[in-house]
């Protein structure tokens, strides 16, 4: 079955990258550039895991991460500029299950995608 990944960022430009690399390795993928967006799809498309910035215009990856949080354990992971040790331990004590900061390469962010998807299978 396929995975599906929901994908939250404002720029418009690395969004349509990574989405394309992700369908390139078998993903479904569903793209918010809205805060607003983002919890939208979330509820409707149910996503496998979210990919997700912290640094959004309308409402802020951390106050979606908290919002995500009071109903699910989907995972997380942060994308973000934010690089200082004290914006990473925000996300992660508030539910991130990952944290990586721009710029990255799409080989590692697809290695770390598979590892709470490969986790999650594990469970059931």
């Amino acid at each position: 079955m396929q995975k599906k990944i929901l994908i939250v960022d404002d720029e418009h430009k690395l969004v349509e990258m990574i989405a394309v690399y992700l369908v390139k390795e078998g993903y479904e993928v569903v793209t918010a550039l809205s805060g607003a967006d983002a919890m939208r799809f979330f509820i409707v498309e149910k996503p496998d895991l979210i990919l997700l910035d912290w640094m959004m215009p309308d409402l802020s990856g951390i106050d979606i991460l908290k919002e995500i949080r009071k109903t699910s354990l989907v995972p997380v992971i942060m994308l973000t500029a934010k690089a200082d040790e004290v914006d990473k331990l925000i996300g992660l004590e508030l539910g991130a299950d990952d944290y990586i900061t721009k710029p990255f390469s799409l080989r590692e962010l697809s290695a770390r995608i598979k590892i709470p998807l490969r986790r999650a299978l594990c469970l059931r």
